[in-house]
């Protein structure tokens, strides 16, 4: 899943609830419409250029068995967003496309996903059953269902294997503390390359350590912040605290550079990664010939959890095609269809029972890392606006980065401004 770091439409992506409704697409006659299979080419939306080839394959068994074709048009994460509110307020959104956690409320509330809900009650495939449950809730509002869940991702601990030989530090295993990371990060870290690389990002970063250490971001009803929570902030100054002792690159280094990045260029001997990197780091040379991969360490009581979300398939409600928009969607639902995308590689299935299906793709790294922490993942925090609140998240979090703030003041701060947002919200 690639969902790299948040996201330059604050502005416009604010009042998303507001000015965007759900224009009609008009025919020649003026009126929705349909056509044969054979005649119908969907638009389907995605943001991540490293799944097309996947996907691509597995929709040649939908246009075999349908005559539905299906064109992938890929607009990059940092400016999907932005162009999807753009052909919303058109009325020209793809007719089939992927939705995030960030969005998914906004889109559902301002009727402009189509309700699946019936469809869903009497496909004899589409079975809301076969995904994990917070999945299906993330993409159902007021009772109905807007979405058919794609996949789902965690987050593990990628590692050099030549820098922790080189400097004589034995590899993580599935049993280290913090305690033994922290120490591990600091062995690790010369002239040349650092122990760690602890970005401002939480899905990939300080929200797996929140979850370590018993804290929380937001509260169930999405009503409340955590980051003044006691547990919340001794994770916030945990992971700071890899960048003030000097074991990871601070701000000056990771605005210029990804910590994939920093990993492929062997300036840093761990990082942790979100399983939709599989695609990108299997295509490293370096990354391949000296890396691999475990859980994420286990909290101060010996908590352990990571982060997961997952994406969804969703489609327009004003597509001109309804009918074989839904059939895609239908052919995604099947367990057949998750199988096939998982085995490319591209992604964890979200279809429950089918994750093997994923990390048997490779035997370059140890992929069942990511499906071992499957059952102690924490749903990644989110809310209507949540785009908003995370960016403000990020920037705030700066200062407590650079040390111009303490983590303490910053994390309060957050909650202050955090509540009042969500407060907006309601």
């Amino acid at each position: 899943m690639k969902k790299k770091r948040v996201f330059l439409l604050i502005c416009a992506a604010a009042v998303i609830g507001l000015t965007l409704t759900a224009c009609q697409k008009k025919g020649a006659s003026g009126q929705a419409r349909g056509a044969s299979a054979g005649n119908v080419t969907l638009k389907l939306g995605i943001w991540d250029k490293n799944q097309e080839g996947g996907i691509t394959q597995v929709l040649k068994d939908f246009t075999a068995r349908t005559g539905i074709k299906v064109e992938v048009e890929i607009t990059p994460w940092e400016q999907y967003w932005t162009l999807l509110e753009a052909a919303a307020t058109g009325g020209a959104l793809p007719d089939v496309f992927w939705m995030h956690s960030n969005q998914v409320i906004r889109y559902e509330s301002s009727g402009l996903l189509m309700d699946l809900t019936d469809r869903i009650k009497n496909s004899g495939i589409a079975d809301m059953s076969n995904f994990p449950p917070d999945l299906v809730g993330l993409y159902s509002l007021n009772g109905k269902n807007y979405g058919i869940p794609k996949d789902l991702d965690t987050i593990a601990l990628f590692y050099n294997k030549k820098i922790f030989d080189e400097m004589g530090v034995a590899y993580p295993t599935d049993q280290w503390s913090w305690d033994d990371f922290a120490d591990a990060a600091k062995r690790l870290t010369n002239a040349d390359h650092y122990g760690y690389a602890a970005a401002i990002f939480g899905q990939e970063g300080y929200f797996n350590f929140i979850f370590q250490n018993n804290g929380w971001v937001i509260s169930e009803d999405r009503k409340k912040s955590g980051f003044d929570d006691p547990k919340t902030i001794d994770a916030v100054q945990f992971f700071v605290d890899f960048v003030k002792n000097g074991h990871s690159p601070g701000l000056n280094v990771t605005a210029e550079n990804t910590p994939a990045a920093l990993l492929e260029a062997g300036k840093i001997a761990m990082g942790t990664f979100g399983s939709w990197m599989l695609s990108e780091f299997r295509s490293n040379e370096y990354v391949v010939a000296n890396c691999d991969i475990q859980i994420l360490p286990k909290g101060r009581d010996g908590t352990q959890a990571t982060v997961y979300n997952g994406l969804g398939w969703v489609a327009a409600a004003n597509t001109e095609y309804p009918e074989e928009a839904w059939k895609l969607l239908e052919f995604f639902s099947s367990r057949e269809a998750q199988e096939k995308l998982s085995a490319t590689g591209i992604a964890i299935s979200a279809f429950l029972g089918t994750s093997d299906a994923w990390y048997k793709t490779s035997d370059l790294f140890n992929l069942k890392a990511y499906a071992d922490e499957i059952p102690y993942g924490h749903f990644y925090p989110f809310s209507k606006n949540a785009v908003v609140w995370h960016n403000m998240t990020d920037e705030k979090l700066r200062d407590a980065w650079n040390g111009t703030k303490s983590v303490p003041d910053v994390c309060r701060d957050i909650a202050q401004t955090m509540n009042r947002m969500l407060a907006a919200e309601q």
